[in-house]
């Protein structure tokens, strides 16, 4: 059991840091910070023996990196009171016209 939620701590390590640089990439400062966050969390609790703790905070590393993923869109100052909108190809949706009625099958 000690095997198996070492490897579910090292595999939320990984995946925060694999969504760190997707989602902070080319933004240096950015990057930086994110990883000095991410290590001192994990360092922080190196020493808890706690099971239930332990997954606790692996639900939440897990939380983290999903709204990382799905909520966080990267913009750039190019112009006083201008901004570029930098989306991952994973957060654009295709476009589809709402509609009231239902379409009619042909």
């Amino acid at each position: 059991m000690i095997v198996f939620v070492y490897l579910q701590v090292l595999s939320t390590f990984k995946a925060l840091h694999r969504t760190r640089m997707a989602v902070f990439k080319d933004d240096n400062r950015a990057l930086t910070a994110a990883r000095l966050k991410i290590n001192e969390e994990f360092r922080k609790n190196k020493n808890e023996t706690s099971e239930e703790n332990i997954k606790e905070m692996i639900k939440m590393g897990s939380n983290v990196e999903r709204i990382l993923r799905e909520n966080v869109v990267q913009m750039e100052h190019v112009k006083e009171n201008t901004l570029l909108l930098r989306p991952r190809e994973s957060l654009l949706l295709e476009n589809v016209p709402y509609c009231d009625q239902p379409r009619k099958k042909s």
